[in-house]
């Protein structure tokens, strides 16, 4: 989209779908009562304030079309039957709107009134929000009350622990990057729950384990995520970042049938969505599939449409170009970092582990959550596994561990990327890098590898991951150290 025509259209206040209907369309009245699609008019309106004085330039949108605020706060948005929500993008300044630790900027639409009135209240922050952290939490991904409890007996305190950890007024929000529960929708309940004992507003993202697997097509498979957290897709601001979630998953209209694919209906909200953010901005995309993983290489298959990865994610790299962009994601299990040109992928290892089995994951990553700290534009993080000081950053195993290298040490680094630097030392004495190499965790394939292990979820399975590091220490060596050192100078050592 060029910037005269994101201006025309910002001008214009409305763009999308709603350009294309014919206006006969918009005015059609449905001719038979069931199964046909309300297209008729909707005007919504309202005012965005705070402490009674309106605020102008806030986004507000119905899910296909976005409108600024004007000078007074007030907001009028052409709509029609389908839509189900009216929500704003909270700007940045304001807290976040929240009810028990659930992210509330939204209004659910009252289906056969002509014009539906919604304001939206906000509270202005008396602290900079420039800085401030954000965490995600990927896949807690419960299927028993069992789940919950470790959930509630674990995580929640591990949470808890690092929110106190920071300056009492740091601002900090949490992601939760779907998979919230595994398929049992009585358990939001408890997801929500936990997220109120943390202390801390949530915005979530809609998982595979979230939709309704008896939906007929990928349209109604959010419906109950819906009613519990409003939206599958939105953004909102903090600070100098533009955070945008989305709903990469697409129900194929049979259980457990799905692809990773963003909707066109979702591109057009989303292109709107950037005419509003400046280029060369910072933007944190939170999607439930990665839009992309090393896993297929790593197995030395070719890349595949599926599950796994989002089909159609160059068309969301073209759009995104002109940012500076994090990706958050989750839904594997397994701990990945990738990055080319202003984009950076953090595929996170999960809150529930290998699904509740053990402390790690199938790739060797403790169950865990992604720790993101940001002042300005600038963004550092680390992984904080459960349990464990945020200072514990990698696992060491001695020779004979790994079977295929019954010679030499091995180290997991496991929130390791391209800018990471791993040495090791011999009694003192530095040796220089590790080597490098595509490998199982030792550990993993003890608890997860072969047909009865392990006895809760016999499917769960080791995975080879892209950051394991190995050495061959000399046959009388007494000390082994590894020292990693991170893209931000960060030291971590372990020693044999």
């Amino acid at each position: 989209m060029t910037l005269n025509r994101r201006k025309f259209l910002k001008n214009l206040g409305i763009t999308g779908s709603l350009l294309t209907v014919p206006s006969v369309m918009l005015n059609a009245k449905p001719l038979f009562g069931r199964g046909n699609i309300d297209l008729s008019n909707v005007t919504l309106k309202g005012r965005v304030q705070s402490n009674g004085k309106g605020i102008s330039g806030v986004p507000v949108t119905d899910g296909i079309n976005i409108v600024l605020t004007d000078k007074n706060g007030d907001y009028v948005l052409q709509s029609n039957g389908t839509a189900e929500f009216v929500y704003i993008s909270v700007p940045s300044g304001y807290a976040f709107p929240e009810e028990k630790g659930i992210a509330n900027f939204f209004r659910p639409l009252s289906k056969g009134n002509p014009v539906i009135k919604n304001d939206f209240s906000l509270e202005k922050l008396k602290v900079d929000d420039r800085k401030h952290a954000f965490v995600v939490w990927a896949d807690p991904q419960m299927k028993s009350k069992k789940d919950v409890e470790l959930l509630m007996s674990q995580s929640v305190p591990d949470l808890q622990a690092l929110v106190k950890s920071y300056p009492k007024d740091l601002l900090i929000h949490g992601i939760g990057c779907g998979d919230l529960v595994w398929d049992e929708f009585e358990l939001f309940a408890d997801y929500k729950e936990a997220v109120g004992k943390t202390g801390i507003p949530f915005f979530n993202v809609i998982g595979n384990h979230d939709m309704d697997n008896e939906a007929r097509t990928d349209d109604g498979s959010s419906n109950t995520f819906k009613k519990q957290f409003g939206p599958t897709y939105y953004s909102y601001n903090r600070g100098d970042i533009h955070y945008i979630v989305l709903d990469d998953v697409f129900f194929l209209g049979a259980a457990k049938n799905y692809i990773g694919y963003i909707t066109e209906n979702q591109l057009q909200w989303l292109d709107q969505d950037l005419a509003h953010v400046k280029p060369g901005s910072t933007i944190v995309l939170s999607t439930h599939i990665p839009t992309f993983t090393g896993q297929q290489r790593r197995n030395g298959k070719p890349e595949e449409v599926g599950g796994g990865t989002v089909a159609n994610r160059k068309q969301l790299y073209k759009m995104l170009a002109p940012y500076k962009v994090h990706i958050m994601s989750g839904h594997t299990h397994f701990n990945d970092n990738w990055e080319e040109g202003d984009i950076m992928e953090h595929n996170h290892g999960t809150v529930c582990g290998a699904w509740w089995t053990g402390p790690i994951c199938g790739d060797g990553t403790p169950s865990g959550y992604g720790v993101y700290e940001v002042d300005g534009t600038d963004i550092k993080w680390y992984y904080k596994s459960t349990g464990l000081p945020k200072e514990t950053q990698l696992r060491i195993y001695p020779k004979g561990k790994v079977k295929e290298s019954p010679d030499e040490i091995s180290a997991n680094v496991w929130n390791w990327d391209s800018k990471w630097k791993v040495e090791w030392y011999e009694d003192g004495l530095l040796k220089g890098p590790m080597e490098h190499r595509v490998a199982y965790d030792p550990w993993a394939v003890e608890l997860y590898l072969g047909p009865q292990l392990p006895k809760k979820h016999k499917f769960v399975e080791p995975t080879l991951n892209d950051h394991m590091f190995f050495a061959k220490p000399s046959p009388d060596a007494k000390k082994i150290t590894v020292k990693a050192t991170d893209r931000f100078g960060n030291i971590y050592e372990e020693s044999i």
